[in-house]
């Protein structure tokens, strides 16, 4: 239990580093939009570092840091090529926030970006506990949760190569993404992204008492549902093309894929 929680200190620590050097660059080129591509890696720098100093069995420590390095380094490689091809201009939530935090910016961001470590090593709990589990076997839930993982990482790789192909042709500047996936649900990469973390959590469910850390994949979906996913994008996307949007809504799922209703 001590080992256990010095590597959650070390992890807090490593993150206070990476979340000041992000801060430091974000202000040197006046876009804090970096902060999202460095979140999305720093779970394969924690998870690395865990892998370092936890006491599991060394076969389920390499499966682990696998699979959520992959799936790390995937979205921060997407995230960093929409980041950049929109710089220098911040995404519409840094903005706002540029607005919100006025004079006081610069610490109020530097303090944003601590938020967003704690939160990764928070997260994090959901690799910590099986990377300590010594049982020299791999579970029927570890394997159901690894399985359930890379399936949807595949999915969700599936439904941003369609947007990002549909969105490349210039004859569908005005039109609404509603192909392959898309035609299923609204937004397939948010419920894909959802069920890769609910694979961790079964996964994890192979650990005893790692049970409690169904809270990572319940506050994945509600920031998916509620907050910086949903909410935003169909915000936008009516903005830009109103109608059109509003009857893809009416006949398209919002986040589970599903078969468009009829008549639509």
């Amino acid at each position: 239990m001590e080992s256990f929680w010095m590597q959650l200190c070390g992890g807090l620590l490593l993150m206070a580093l990476v979340m000041s050097a992000t801060w430091w660059l974000g202000k040197r080129w006046n876009n804090f939009s970096i902060v999202d591509s460095v979140w999305a890696l720093s779970f394969s720098l924690v998870s690395g570092f865990y892998v370092l100093f936890a006491e599991g069995w060394w076969l389920r420590k390499v499966v682990i840091f696998a699979v959520v390095s992959i799936w790390s380094l995937r979205l921060t490689y997407f995230l960093s090529r929409r980041i950049y091809s929109h710089h220098p201009a911040e995404d519409s939530r840094y903005r706002t926030l540029r607005e919100e935090y006025g004079a006081n910016l610069g610490w109020r961001f530097y303090l944003f970006f601590q938020y967003q470590g704690v939160s990764v090593v928070l997260l994090s709990l959901l690799f910590l506990e099986p990377l300590n589990n010594s049982t020299p076997h791999l579970t029927v839930l570890e394997w159901c949760g690894i399985a359930v993982s890379l399936v949807s990482l595949v999915g969700e790789s599936i439904a941003d190569a369609q947007a990002q192909k549909f969105k490349s042709n210039p004859e569908n500047q005005r039109k609404v993404c509603d192909v392959g996936l898309w035609k299923y649900s609204r937004h397939p990469n948010y419920f894909f992204e959802s069920m890769i973390w609910w694979g961790f959590y079964i996964a994890a469910l192979g650990t005893p008492g790692a049970a409690y850390t169904i809270f990572a994949p319940l506050f994945i979906l509600f920031i998916l549902v509620k907050v910086t996913g949903i909410p935003p994008s169909e915000a936008q996307a009516l903005q830009k093309r109103g109608d059109a949007y509003r009857a893809y809504q009416a006949r398209t799922s919002a986040f589970i894929p599903w078969f468009p209703r009829k008549g639509d």
